[in-house]
């Protein structure tokens, strides 16, 4: 078994040394950081080379949203953690209920944290994981692994396939080494790591842009902004209570008074404000536009909300 895993790996691109990393050791900081940072630089141009497949995976998730199933990711250790990470992040960006995107990891909660030693490796605590998810076949899961081989998240994602769910793959190894069933497997190629094996760096930052792209493009085709404008946030601290009013302002062209005086009559709800306003209606009446509209703000005031 041992030996079986290790030329295993040592067949993925993302557990081979890099070439222009060879004498890190003997380098200065500076070169060491420009290095890094050269490197870094080949990240966002791998994950524009997998643009098709990432519309491909949006317009899963989107569908899902509008049938009443969810997004749920299942990743382990740093590719995990940026699940959780995107997920947690979609209620107060987009005022989306917690259980809309969920991101599930090997180990559970501790695992956030602290490295849970052979969590990754358990295939029978995967398929319990998405049961225990009510993963059903509306619902989109995305597994996320930067060898694609690991076996809790290979696991979660075949479950999910058993129950009918759609089904997402992010790896930074390459496509034409992609041999598992999925309906969208996106594969951005950034080559071997800086420090060999260490998925953190380059493949942790393309999967996260890839996560950033899937959900924030999904949240704007389901009506969650306005121009360029978060129009759904939760007003959950000081900042996004002052950063709301800014957009009202921004949106409408009004003065802050009268943007904080609209909010308050709005309840807080941002879309709301902005429709009453720019249409001159009452609360009631925007949220009338704004369910006619299917959330759209632009179809709520009178404008073609979608795309030409």
């Amino acid at each position: 078994m041992g030996k079986e895993l290790s030329e295993s790996l040592a067949r993925l691109l993302t557990e081979q040394r890099n070439p222009a990393s060879m004498a890190m050791d003997r380098m200065s900081t500076e070169e060491i950081l420009r290095l890094i940072n050269q490197q870094d630089k080949q990240v966002p141009l791998a994950v524009e080379r997998e643009i098709p497949y990432i519309i491909q995976a949006v317009e899963l998730i989107v569908e899902s949203f509008r049938n009443g199933g969810r997004l749920l990711y299942f990743g382990a250790g740093t590719s995990g953690r940026l699940g959780v990470v995107d997920a947690s992040e979609c209620p107060p960006t987009f005022g989306t209920d917690p259980t809309l995107v969920v991101g599930v990891m090997a180990g559970g909660h501790p695992a956030m944290f602290k490295s849970q030693e052979g969590a990754e490796d358990n295939p029978a605590q995967a398929r319990r994981d998405v049961d225990a998810h009510g993963v059903t076949a509306i619902d989109t899961v995305c597994g996320i692994a930067a060898s694609r081989r690991t076996p809790y998240v290979v696991a979660a994602v075949t479950r999910a396939r058993e129950l009918g769910a759609k089904t997402i793959y992010v790896t930074t190894n390459p496509r034409a080494d992609f041999d598992f069933d999925v309906d969208v497997a996106i594969c951005p190629e950034v080559g071997p790591e800086v420090l060999m094996g260490s998925t953190r760096m380059k493949s942790g930052t393309a999967q996260k842009l890839v996560l950033n792209m899937l959900t924030t493009t999904a949240m704007i085709r389901l009506g969650k902004v306005y121009e360029n404008m978060m129009v759904d946030l939760q007003l959950t601290n000081q900042k996004l209570v002052e950063r709301s009013k800014r957009i009202v302002m921004m949106a409408t062209g009004v003065d802050y008074d009268r943007a904080a005086e609209v909010l308050t009559q709005a309840h807080g709800h941002v879309k709301s404000a902005i429709v009453m306003i720019k249409a001159n209606v009452s609360l009631e009446e925007a949220r009338r536009r704004i369910e006619a509209a299917n959330g759209f703000v632009r179809g709520a005031i009178g404008e073609n909300p979608h795309h030409s």
